[in-house]
């Protein structure tokens, strides 16, 4: 089995780079810098969703299976800025080489992390390689890398389910509660800010963990649609996750375990 890294990041507005952009006044604090963000997108687009560049990573949740381990574990503030969360993140996919897995990373996780990541200087040549770098396998990286949509090495669940059409797009809560699984608890992306405004970053976390072992069980029903697992596996690695993060024993996991069905 090589090593599968499922991914999800949550983000709020990068309210320094808003105040560098328009010239804001000191005095402003930072809720308010990201109204007048939020009202002026609004005024554009009819959104108040900021553009990637302008959303600041906070925490990246992933769940990392090979053959020794099922683990789930997140880089996240406090424990280190942005520049480090993103900078962990690929040095992973260095020394993994994993399929990478999301939920609309193609759309939005992995843009945010190239534009972020190129703000704060973030090094990372295995993500980018297209096939033409000085690594030993390199020319296996031109039919299958991280960066061409049609390839596999990531894999964004949600646009090729839809056959890469958006409005065949399926949300990630609705079809993980169809399969039996929890779906989102407690919290989505629209209330990240103001959970990070009221200083809850250690929910956010749990609400992203949670998203990616969602993500992780959808993962699981494609691998078994398309061949690669059979049923009987299939279950099995669900009782093993499930075992997995009964050893946790974190309150998110205990209502994650409560809310799975199957």
């Amino acid at each position: 089995m090589a090593a599968t890294l499922v991914f999800d990041i949550e983000t709020v507005p990068d309210v320094a780079g808003l105040r560098r952009l328009h010239g804001l006044d000191p005095a402003l604090s930072d809720a308010d810098v990201a109204e007048y963000a939020f009202q002026r997108r609004r005024a554009q687009n009819g959104t108040d969703f900021l553009p990637h560049y302008l959303q600041r990573v906070v925490t990246i949740s992933c769940v990392l299976r090979d053959p020794q381990q099922f683990r789930v574990f997140s880089l996240s503030e406090p424990e280190t800025d942005e520049a480090g969360i993103i900078q962990r993140f690929f040095d992973g996919v260095e020394r993994f080489t994993p399929q990478i897995v999301s939920w609309n990373g193609g759309g939005f996780d992995l843009p945010v992390l190239h534009y972020r990541g190129m703000l704060h200087g973030v090094n990372a040549p295995r993500y980018w390689d297209l096939g033409d770098g000085d690594y030993g396998d390199s020319r296996d990286f031109k039919w299958n890398n991280y960066i061409s949509r049609y390839h596999m090495r990531h894999l964004d669940l949600m646009d090729l389910l839809a056959m890469y059409q958006p409005r065949a797009n399926a949300p990630l809560d609705d079809l993980a509660k169809l399969m039996g699984y929890p779906g989102k608890l407690g919290m989505d992306g629209s209330a990240v800010w103001g959970a990070y405004n009221e200083g809850r970053i250690a929910e956010i976390r749990d609400y992203c963990e949670t998203d990616v072992v969602n993500t992780y069980l959808v993962y699981l029903r494609f691998q078994q649609m398309r061949g690669v697992l059979d049923l009987e596996e299939r279950r099995a690695e669900e009782i093993f996750v499930r075992e997995q993060l009964e050893r946790i024993g974190a309150p998110h996991w205990e209502q994650f375990l409560a809310a799975w069905s199957n």
